[in-house]
């Protein structure tokens, strides 16, 4: 089955819902025009129920089939913008300076909404399906939080759905892999004392600057000398913070960074070699390294079954050749590996086009993706609520 006719038709009607949410980016949790927005159109849509404040601002709606009892199925789209400055030149381009939708989470909420749109008209299913709609998935665990309010037990879910825009991969086409799909996404800080000194005296302090040059170089060798060479790991020093003056060596100086993994063993290495190399370079250099670690998003993993039948949906929508059922996990972080840890699940991902990268500022999110993306997610729930 191709794009599902009442959902194109309605293209240009979910294009202006996004086009709206992107003028009006909000960040993190704080999201109450967007919440207010989503939940003013699933009540307009005729949900049976839609439930506000779940997670602080989350969003939740329920529609129930026509066809008899059955199962809970949830679908899931994020809120939240980021904190980047536009340069897109659209219309519809952001009103608030600082504030953009550089990652797509306008155009997941439009395809949602616009699934929700039919599914409340249609029915067409045995069972429940939930539509997720979760704020402060940049960074601010917003999935944990709808858990932890009882997202799940609440609403009786059985098995939930992710879906993200992917740039570079062309309009019409999904991508998915069973098992890891996505990384952890730890992050850990140095906080390095030694002893400051004017800098023509430097055998009289303990610099702190030359401790953290060795820490950078270290570190590097967790991935080319700790790490199986057939494991993906990534170790990014990304911030180095010391000194004031030309002519004094400081006391203290600060490092930060990201590490990222697919599997459990490998976050509990790189945990480990980070700790054991800043004990031993402190050590060496008589200085003290303060070493705070951590653990922020999971590994996405993706469920087998879920996954295979998540790639069948998409093959009927766009044909099996357009779907890349092994596609090379990403190394960037997902909120939703939450939702997944406590129920079976998929995460896919759907093309956008030649369009700048994720977090750009020059990005934006391709309305011609809306229709696929809507009708993976009304077939989804079609083809798993069938009545028996």
């Amino acid at each position: 089955m191709p794009i599902v006719n009442r959902l194109a038709e309605f293209q240009d009607e979910v294009a202006a819902w996004r086009q709206d949410l992107h003028q009006h980016p909000e960040i993190l949790y704080d999201v109450h025009r967007t919440a207010a927005t989503v939940a003013e159109r699933l009540q307009g849509f005729g949900v049976d129920d839609v439930v506000t404040g779940l997670g602080r601002t989350g969003v939740v709606g329920v529609i129930r089939g026509k066809r008899g009892e059955g199962r809970t199925v949830a679908l899931r789209a994020d809120m939240d913008a980021l904190p980047l400055m536009e340069i897109t030149g659209k219309s519809y381009a952001s009103t608030i300076p600082g504030k953009m939708h550089a990652c797509g989470h306008d155009g997941h909420m439009a395809m949602l909404l616009g699934a929700a749109k039919y599914l409340a008209e249609t029915r067409n299913f045995a069972g429940t399906a939930v539509i997720i709609f979760q704020p402060a998935e940049e960074g601010g665990a917003g999935g944990k939080a709808m858990i932890e309010d009882g997202l799940m037990e609440r609403f009786g879910i059985d098995e939930v759905y992710g879906m993200h825009n992917m740039p570079g991969l062309e309009i019409g086409k999904f991508a998915i892999r069973p098992g890891p799909i996505m990384a952890a996404t730890d992050e850990f800080s140095f906080i390095i004392t030694g002893r400051g000194a004017h800098a023509a005296k430097p055998h009289s302090g303990i610099d702190p600057i030359v401790v953290g040059t060795q820490l950078v170089q270290a570190m590097q060798t967790i991935v080319s000398r700790s790490v199986d060479p057939l494991e993906s790991v990534v170790v990014s020093v990304t911030k180095f913070h010391a000194g004031e003056a030309h002519n004094i060596i400081p006391q203290t100086a600060y490092l930060g960074g990201t590490v990222r993994t697919l599997t459990s063993d490998m976050r509990d290495l790189a945990e480990k070699r980070i700790r054991e190399i800043a004990a031993g370079i402190g050590a060496a250099c008589g200085a003290s390294i303060e070493v705070e670690y951590d653990r922020n998003y999971p590994v996405t993993v993706n469920h087998a079954a879920n996954t295979a039948f998540a790639g069948d949906v998409a093959s009927e929508i766009v044909g099996s050749d357009r779907v890349d059922r092994a596609v090379a996990p990403m190394m960037g972080g997902e909120d939703f590996s939450y939702m997944l840890e406590k129920r079976p699940g998929a995460f896919i991902f759907i093309g956008n086009g030649d369009s700048a990268g994720l977090h750009n500022p020059a990005y934006d999110f391709n309305d011609d993706a809306l229709p696929i993306g809507a009708s993976y997610w009304v077939r989804l729930i079609e083809t798993s609520l069938a009545p028996a």
